[in-house]
């Protein structure tokens, strides 16, 4: 009997005491009590908009001039992205990125360094857009 008595004792004990908390702003610990974690806001954890507009220089004649068109988020793309082709095309802020159609195919501008590039002319330069390796732009200081 005292084995039963016990083991009654035991389930109640484990039963007493408040139900751990199921709430979902919070990680259940293996202790069974919830961390609570801070409440956070989407436009704290987005990173914060950046204004492109202005010109990126490539290499060989590459230039790309970025322009604010009418709608927030909405840019005029006028660059010239190898020696034989130059166009103007609508671009379009995703997050920190800007897509575009060029000859029928979906493209994205990326913020990069110049390393990132893989043009050896724009290695070390900080404030760069690629689209593919081989084909970025840059912009110091002074061109902006």
């Amino acid at each position: 009997m005292k084995a039963a008595t016990l083991l009654a004792t035991v389930a109640l004990a484990a039963c007493s005491g408040p139900a751990p908390d199921t709430s979902r702003d919070g990680n259940m610990t293996s202790a069974g009590s919830v961390e609570r974690k801070a409440p956070t806001s989407a436009a704290a954890s987005a990173p914060a908009p950046r204004d492109y507009a202005g010109r990126w220089v490539g290499v060989e004649g590459m230039v790309l001039d970025i322009a604010h068109a009418g709608a927030p988020g909405h840019y005029d793309l006028t660059m010239q992205w190898d020696l034989d082709n130059k166009g103007t095309f609508d671009g379009t802020a995703n997050g920190r990125t800007i897509t575009f159609i060029r000859n029928e195919i979906p493209e994205t501008l990326r913020p990069t360094d110049g390393d990132a590039t893989g043009l050896k002319y724009l290695a070390g330069k900080t404030d760069c857009l690629t689209v593919k390796p081989g084909e970025g732009y840059c912009r110091d200081g002074l061109s902006r």
